[in-house]
């Protein structure tokens, strides 16, 4: 796998693990405390940063698995 593949892959991968953890720990606002103009459905803290970090490493050791898989030929599409 060339470089530009393995960071097209991580890439991918990276985006599907963001998505799938986003939702993780979110408590919307009580509508008590909704200030004008913001959406009651806003979670309080998302901790993005976070669920960056937790994204990027996780994203990592599935590349990893893609890399071995891809690299030593365990699934190969070509005949």
């Amino acid at each position: 796998m060339s470089w530009v593949t393995g960071a097209a892959v991580y890439f991918i991968i990276w985006w599907l693990v963001l998505f799938m953890v986003l939702p993780w720990g979110i408590k919307p606002i009580s509508h008590a405390d909704v200030a004008k103009g913001h959406a009651p459905s806003a979670p309080q803290r998302p901790h993005l940063v976070l669920k960056m970090a937790v994204t990027s490493l996780v994203a990592a050791i599935l590349w990893a698995g893609v890399y071995v898989i891809i690299d030593f030929g365990l699934i190969s599409f070509r005949d």
